[in-house]
């Protein structure tokens, strides 16, 4: 079931034609179930074990929202788009129209954990988005935000995302000012991913005319077999480094504030 929280233009976050389009190309990519397995990992980490209400802000195509119920939470998945949302909606799965940029209610239930993974960086006011996803944590609840990282990596792959900017950990802890939470670390992920995507700065560069999601779709592709095993293999090897804050680099970084109780 769908919930109507606001109305907004999805359009002006991330065209929907591209998160149509690539749907099925995202959901077996090595890189998005990476992040979902981290995302799981983080919070039994930090002490939110099934069945914790937990909240995906910007939920897309819903790779991590599947993850949180495989694992046995009590997930909720709020996106800006309605027709991703109608993709993702079946009998007893909790959906929420609602566009960050704009404010949300404040007579909702509150979470054990809200997620914004890789959402802020499409809008223009980052910190008012932190602000008010802070207001839907509960109690010594967390909220978990990750963001591409390296200002110097933005390239065409950004851009057509509609992402605003990379970050650098300061540039993200700043995000969470005047949030009324605590941010409790920072981390990098996606170190050895670093010199691959400088590599490819510059290359295979969009003409004009050419169709989005195609564009898109390009920058997916994966290397030929065994190529994707190693991929897999890659981020299960560094996935403990990031959680323990071992990491100096990335092409991502995660943030993880609580509310005090």
């Amino acid at each position: 079931m769908i919930h109507t929280w606001s109305i907004g233009v999805a359009d002006d976050h991330m065209g929907e034609e591209i998160l149509i389009r690539t749907g099925d190309r995202v959901r077996r990519h090595p890189w998005w179930l990476a992040r979902a397995r981290l995302t799981r990992a983080l919070l039994a980490r930090r002490g939110v074990h099934p069945p914790a209400c937990v909240l995906d802000a910007g939920c897309g195509w819903g790779v991590t929202l599947e993850a949180l119920e495989a694992a046995g939470h009590d997930a909720f998945g709020l996106d800006v788009s309605p027709r991703i949302l109608a993709h993702l909606d079946r009998p007893g799965r909790k959906l929420i129209e609602a566009d960050l940029s704009r404010p949300l209610p404040t007579d909702v239930e509150t979470f054990d954990a809200v997620l914004a993974l890789d959402v802020i960086e499409h809008l223009d006011d980052d910190g008012g988005a932190v602000a008010a996803l802070a207001n839907l944590v509960a109690p010594g609840g967390l909220l978990i935000v990750s963001v591409p990282a390296q200002p110097s990596l933005f390239s065409e792959f950004d851009a057509i995302q509609g992402h605003r900017r990379r970050y650098l950990p300061e540039s993200l802890r700043a995000a969470f000012n005047g949030s009324g939470l605590a941010v409790e670390s920072i981390f990098w992920w996606g170190a050895w991913m670093t010199p691959i995507l400088r590599r490819r700065l510059g290359r295979d560069k969009a003409q004009t005319g050419d169709d989005p999601a195609e564009v898109y779709l390009r920058h997916l592709s994966l290397p030929p077999w065994p190529g994707p095993l190693v991929l897999r293999a890659a981020y299960a090897l560094e996935q403990p480094l990031a959680l323990r804050g071992l990491l100096s680099t990335g092409t991502s970084l995660f943030a993880v504030a609580r509310r005090p109780v």
